[in-house]
């Protein structure tokens, strides 16, 4: 029986690519010149630090701009609110979501459910298994989650004959 996987991953290498070239970007920046500003990717996410609120959007903006360049969504992003941080700093916690929370699962069945086709939509773990008899009816569900403006970045890998 024919059925594939909707996963929502991150390319974590991608995204050290933009932190490290946002970080020089900001280096070389005559409007940062002197800045506190700084970008530190670990488990949590992305910390972004910087002198006022106005250069922490400059700095977020920055970082988007490589993160688009280098392949990966901003929906994959999560900005926080900016904080106050010691030495007249504030702060920010970008996070980055990967998997499929269990409550975006059930909406993604329901659309699924809801074109009528007869396929099977099941969810193991942080992922999606989407399954049928007939492989049309596969890439019509591929093809209209494809045209929807889901919330997370989706991909269909395992595609299975």
């Amino acid at each position: 029986m024919p059925s594939f996987d909707i996963v929502s991953e991150i390319n974590l290498q991608e995204v050290d690519n933009a932190v490290n070239q946002a970080k020089k970007e900001i280096l070389t920046r005559y409007d940062f010149k002197g800045s506190k500003s700084d970008l530190v990717l670990d488990k949590e996410g992305i910390h972004l630090t910087s002198d006022n609120e106005e250069k922490m959007k400059s700095v977020v903006d920055v970082l988007q701009s490589k993160a688009i360049k280098r392949g990966v969504s901003l929906k994959s992003f999560d900005t926080g609110k900016v904080e106050l941080a010691a030495g007249n700093t504030v702060r920010c916690l970008v996070k980055l979501i990967k998997g499929i929370e269990t409550e975006k699962a059930k909406e993604l069945v329901k659309m699924i459910k809801g074109l009528n086709l007869k396929v099977q939509a099941a969810i193991e773990g942080e992922k999606l298994r989407v399954s049928g008899k007939n492989r049309d009816d596969l890439q019509q569900v591929i093809q209209f989650l494809k045209s929807k403006d889901f919330p997370l970045p989706l991909q269909f890998n395992n595609f299975r004959d």
